[in-house]
């Protein structure tokens, strides 16, 4: 049965973490992030996942969230948060702006609002999961990282595929932290190729 409020929630509200969903993220990172390390972090709303990465880049590091609603900040000074859809253009280039440079690490947690309609909602997360993908390749240095949600529908192999042509390695897991009958996992891809 859906709890919002369980344990996890609970431990975040505790810990003054903006969401639950900052625990998966530090389930997910395994040495992916860094100190110094430029981060992006796209569907950034409500902030759970800034806040994890602001602790694990340190004070030399920079993190840029981007979403597309309105976020109350974050009193960190490492941490950015760019309002906008990351399907546009000038949004990634104000993105990569503030990043200072190219990423060490793209994480993507981002979700369609549900309407559903299966097909629409298969096909709008399968949408979100490319433009991640194309984010990262856009802006991630050689040897970075890329970390997405995902969803296990008919698209999967295909998406799966695609950032494997890309990355020397690509792992697919479940974060401990997601809650008991989510159909979500995470690609976490380490390794960057640029194209020659």
């Amino acid at each position: 049965m859906y709890e919002r409020k369980d344990r996890l929630y609970r431990n975040a509200k505790a810990q003054g973490l903006r969401s639950r969903a900052a625990f998966k993220l530090e389930t997910l990172d395994r040495g992916l992030l860094g100190r110094g390390h430029r981060v992006l972090d796209l569907g950034c709303w409500p902030g759970g996942w800034l806040q994890v990465a602001s602790r694990r880049v340190g004070a030399t590091g920079r993190v840029v969230g981007v979403d597309t609603r309105p976020m109350t900040p974050l009193d960190l000074s490492n941490v950015r948060v760019v309002q906008g859809d990351v399907c546009l253009d000038e949004v990634v280039e104000e993105a990569l702006r503030e990043l200072g440079g190219g990423a060490d690490v793209v994480l993507s947690d981002m979700s369609p609002n549900i309407s559903g309609v299966r097909d629409r909602d298969e096909a709008r997360a399968s949408e979100l999961v490319r433009r991640a993908l194309a984010v990262a390749v856009r802006l991630l240095r050689p040897g970075g990282s890329f970390v997405c949600k995902i969803f296990m529908n008919s698209d999967y192999a295909e998406l799966r595929d695609s950032v494997a042509r890309r990355f020397e390695h690509v792992a697919t897991t479940r974060s401990e932290a997601t809650r008991k009958g989510s159909a979500e996992l995470y690609l976490v891809a380490r390794g960057f190729r640029p194209a020659m």
